[in-house]
């Protein structure tokens, strides 16, 4: 199957999964025996074409600097990565991966598709994404994918995409209670759910800062529908800041461990990019630069390597590189579809 046509039925399940309710969306429905997941955002108003020739092109950005030429990685330090992948059941389940062995176990065998959160900052529990017959919901496991609960407890309402606050006492997630996709945070254990965006456009895909204050976001607001931008929102829902401009599709915002800096993914002429951004919009780079697609950028403890999915080889893979963007690596070199990565905290003991 084509890179394309499985990108169009990604998309086409996402769309399914979590609608937003505008006038361009197709009509609602619900699915959660779908084989593709979701890609790190829980609405996609419009079926987006990754190689498609009429997107914008990105006259109003900053020059992107260009990567290095891929050359052989250095050795892989120590450390632990969840992911999701379709490659033992016909649904999405959550993998872990060790490095620098890449030895692989399965934590989770659902009979629906579950998409992999983050780590706590302790290493205790994960986060993840789950499917029920109607519903998509927030849950949390232990770290060996024993104990799973459903957070969210809203059988009527899709949920997902789940962060943890610093200080792993909070969670915030992005909820259609309102009757579009907003940022909501509960605390760790479900209770005392509170909206933080109450704007009409969709607003999704939360990213804790590190320091705890803030939290970045994609919207489309101030945009027409489905083009998205990064921005910025206190915790207690103050001071929305817009972080990228243009007519480019923004998802997956992730901040470095020193919280200077915000990667993230954007369609901007036709395919998705690992970009990276200074926490105050500047300095914008193009990391990957790369003619496939490149989604979900995931930073390592120390801050000094990015894990992000690509379909550069045909299928999705999980890759590293270095914070600069030289030297990727396929991590995962398997035929079923890799996705979504997330570096275990060295908080836990293990990097």
């Amino acid at each position: 199957m084509s890179s394309i046509h499985k990108l169009a039925i990604l998309f086409v399940t996402l769309l399914l999964t979590l609608m937003a309710c505008t006038t361009t969306s197709p009509t609602s429905g619900i699915t959660s025996q779908s084989t593709e997941p979701l890609i790190n955002t829980p609405v996609q108003p419009t079926i987006e074409q990754p190689t498609a020739t009429n997107q914008p092109t990105e006259t109003s950005l900053p020059t992107q600097t260009q990567p290095p030429t891929e050359t052989p990685p250095a050795t892989l330090p120590s450390g632990t990565i969840v992911f999701g992948s379709n490659r033992d059941t016909p649904y999405s389940n959550i993998y872990l991966m060790d490095l620098p062995d890449r030895s692989v176990a399965q934590l989770t065998d659902n009979e629906s598709n579950t998409f992999p959160g983050p780590f706590s900052p302790d290493g205790k529990k994960l986060l993840f994404t789950g499917y029920g017959l109607t519903h998509s919901y927030v849950g949390v496991m232990n770290a060996d994918g024993s104990d799973p609960v459903d957070l969210s407890n809203r059988p009527d309402v899709d949920e997902g995409f789940p962060t943890w606050s610093p200080d792993g006492t909070q969670i915030a997630f992005t909820s259609r209670m309102s009757g579009n996709n907003d940022i909501y945070i509960m605390d760790a254990d479900g209770s005392n759910v509170r909206q933080i965006t109450t704007n009409p456009a969709d607003n999704f895909a939360p990213a804790w800062s590190p320091d705890g204050t803030q939290i970045a976001f994609v919207s489309d607001r101030d945009n027409p529908t489905g083009v998205n931008n990064l921005y910025l929102v206190n915790v207690d829902g103050s001071n929305v800041i817009r972080l990228t401009n243009g007519d480019e599709i923004d998802y997956g915002p992730a901040w470095s461990p020193d919280g200077t800096k915000i990667a993230f993914r954007a369609d901007v002429n036709g395919n998705g990019d690992i970009y990276v951004i200074n926490a105050d919009g500047t300095g914008r780079a193009n990391l990957t630069d790369n003619p496939a697609s490149d989604w979900a950028p995931a930073w390592s403890p120390d801050g000094k390597l990015i894990a992000f999915q690509t379909d550069r080889d045909g299928n999705w893979e999980i890759y590293v590189m270095n914070a600069d963007g030289s030297n990727p690596q396929n991590l995962t070199q398997n035929s079923a579809d890799d996705q979504m990565p997330y570096w275990k905290s060295i908080k836990s003991g293990v990097s």
